[in-house]
């Protein structure tokens, strides 16, 4: 176990400016770079008689849809909303699986960090750093309260929160405003401590038995990885349907 070292927070791995660039931001540019080429390839390649790329993609829009309707019960509503979704199910997923390639937290370099001399990798899961999980869960719930205000309109949906009707009203609209911070929380600890908990997993059983032992908790990560993409979405998804609901208060 000698020379494993397990950083809580990302490492930085160079400066633009006053801008410092994480290894797991490095990493999840990359994500994103991934998914933009798979779009650009699908897009230049559609087809009406479709290949195999098309095909496994016109199944997974098909099957977020579905599901979608299942929750907000209308066609239209899922595809005016399944751009968001599909977007979270796609990056957090693919981000989470680039983290488990080979290399990743075994190439780095040597460098000054926090003072001393330190092996920074030069990949880092994007989930495994709690910043990228906070920024990701203050946007969903930010863009779910968004879309909130657009169909209800901004006074009903912050008569959610501000109602002075009766103190009964005003201490259940303060307890709205406070669960909706509570879901950034849970939201950033839910999905960074799984991410996190796998990767330190694999660089522990990798340290004591480096070769097939690993495997099978691999193929854990890699559940895990699709398993925390899904609950992510489909909490977003309940959250959406919830804020959207035509319903009196």
């Amino acid at each position: 176990m000698e020379g494993i070292e397990i950083s809580l927070k990302a490492e930085p791995l160079f400066h633009i400016g006053g801008f410092t660039v994480t290894n797991s931001l490095f990493l999840a540019l990359i994500s994103s770079l991934v998914l933009g080429f798979l779009a650009w390839r699908l897009r230049r390649g559609l087809k009406e008689i479709p290949g195999t790329l098309q095909n496994i993609f016109e199944s997974l829009i098909e099957g977020i849809l579905s599901l979608m309707d299942s929750v907000l019960q209308t066609r239209k509503k899922s595809e005016r909303y399944f751009p968001l979704i599909a977007t979270i199910f796609l990056f957090v997923m693919i981000s989470n699986w680039m983290g488990l390639l080979p290399g990743v937290g075994s190439l780095g370099l040597h460098a000054e960090h926090e003072g001393r001399e330190a092996f920074i990798p030069l990949f880092r899961a994007p989930a495994a750093d709690l910043n990228f999980t906070l920024v990701l869960a203050l946007i969903t719930v930010f863009t779910v309260n968004i879309a909130g205000a657009l169909v209800l309109g901004v006074r009903r949906h912050l008569g959610k929160f501000f109602t002075f009707k009766n103190p009964i009203y005003t201490f259940v609209g303060l307890l709205e405003l406070i669960s909706e911070f509570a879901k950034i929380v849970s939201f950033s600890f839910r999905l960074f401590g799984n991410v996190f908990a796998g990767e330190v997993l694999l660089i522990i059983v990798g340290a004591l038995v480096p070769y097939f032992v690993p495997l099978p908790f691999l193929a854990l990560e890699i559940f895990v990885g699709f398993i925390q993409a899904f609950i992510f979405s489909m909490l977003t998804l309940v959250f959406l349907a919830i804020s959207t609901a035509e319903t009196e208060h």
